[in-house]
């Protein structure tokens, strides 16, 4: 089992990712020793966030999806926000990132929207899974057991409803990074 301080951790997102949904695990994990690298797509060097009802601020991109690979990352973040995780599900290099890690047994939390990202990749058939509550109906049709709670965990997928989840989601993936592999079906 791995403790937090050894552990990598990789945020996967691009323009209009929800910025409280980025910054706190990234800020959080650190604290508690983590190794935390953000990658998105299209070659980027920084991407902007959406606080509340505007454009917010940007971080800076550590890596290109397209170069990411499993077996440096011991788990996987993915924030939520509207546009963030609907603009990711039609990326192949974001898709694979997911599915690996899903496939793997390694953490994977997804925040908010970002189920959308687990409903993708075929993730959720089967598993409790909770959301932002506006894509509910997606996880039901999608075949997971939706759940009205602030944070769901399911053989290592991590899901969370929103911004006020936040600590419990943190407090949760280094729960999990600690418990090390889960064994799951393949998505």
């Amino acid at each position: 089992m791995p403790s937090i301080q050894q552990s990598k951790i990789l945020i996967l997102a691009t323009d209009g990712y929800e910025r409280s949904e980025l910054r706190v695990p990234l800020d959080e994990l650190k604290k508690h020793g983590a190794t935390v690298k953000i990658a998105s797509v299209g070659g980027k060097d920084s991407i902007k966030s959406w606080d509340e009802k505007d454009w917010g601020d940007s971080v800076s991109v550590d890596l290109d999806a397209k170069d990411v690979k499993l077996d440096d990352f011991d788990a996987l973040v993915l924030p939520g926000g509207q546009i963030n995780p609907d603009k990711l599900r039609v990326e192949e290099d974001a898709m694979r990132i997911v599915k690996e890690f899903i496939n793997s047994g390694k953490v994977v939390a997804a925040i908010c929207h970002a189920p959308w990202l687990l409903v993708e990749a075929d993730a959720v058939r089967g598993r409790k899974v909770t959301s932002y509550s506006s894509i509910k109906t997606d996880v039901k049709n999608a075949g997971g057991d939706w759940r009205d709670e602030a944070v769901v965990t399911d053989k290592g997928i991590i899901t969370s409803r929103n911004p006020d989840d936040l600590q419990a989601f943190v407090a949760k993936i280094v729960e999990e990074v600690e418990e090390g592999r889960h064994d799951r079906r393949a998505a």
